[in-house]
């Protein structure tokens, strides 16, 4: 397994060794053991999948406040996304800074985003399965997000914006600036 440190403050991409031959190939996507000697200590507890069906299907930028905050450990096991994360830690160094990672079937990476990061992905190929590992549980009162097209974010989605395929909830989520006023993640206390 190779776990590769990001431009983003305690974001990982970790690849897994991959066995193929003439069959398919084979992988670990998980092992407690090897992540606890590549020094990621998470005690995931809850598994989740999402199916998008399209090409630019945008779903983000998600995160769960206080308590309920989670590190998230994901992958795609059919199709292609751009994922998206951005820091949203006050204080952190890397504060209001986004970056986009292609995860694929074909590459195997996994990426691992800590607390304190809202996250999105967009589709680029159709039947794109997707699923992610979480240190805690889903708590809709503490589900929250900001807009996927924060112009002081300048994300550069892959796609027209105008035409995502997005969700209601997702149309109407706060800036940064306009969550700073309730952001209750703090750099080194989460």
């Amino acid at each position: 397994m190779k776990v590769t440190n990001t431009n983003l403050q305690d974001v990982k991409i970790i690849e897994p060794a991959v066995f193929g031959d003439h069959r398919g190939f084979f992988t670990e996507s998980y092992s407690e053991q090897d992540f606890k000697e590549a020094g990621i200590t998470y005690n995931f507890v809850q598994d989740n999948h999402s199916l998008s069906t399209q090409p630019g299907v945008l779903r983000g930028l998600h995160f769960q406040k206080g308590e309920a905050a989670q590190t998230k450990l994901i992958r795609v096991v059919s199709g292609v996304v751009l994922d998206v994360i951005v820091d949203i830690r006050k204080g952190s160094p890397t504060y209001g800074k986004w970056e986009g990672y292609l995860l694929s079937e074909f590459n195997h990476r996994q990426l691992l985003v800590p607390k304190g990061f809202a996250h999105g992905f967009v589709t680029l190929t159709p039947n794109v399965n997707f699923l992610y590992k979480c240190d805690n549980y889903y708590n809709a009162e503490a589900d929250a997000g900001i807009a996927f097209d924060d112009p002081d974010l300048a994300i550069e989605w892959p796609i027209a914006l105008d035409k995502a395929i997005l969700s209601d909830k997702d149309k109407k989520h706060p800036t940064l600036k306009e969550f700073e006023v309730e952001n209750p993640f703090v750099y080194g206390e989460i």
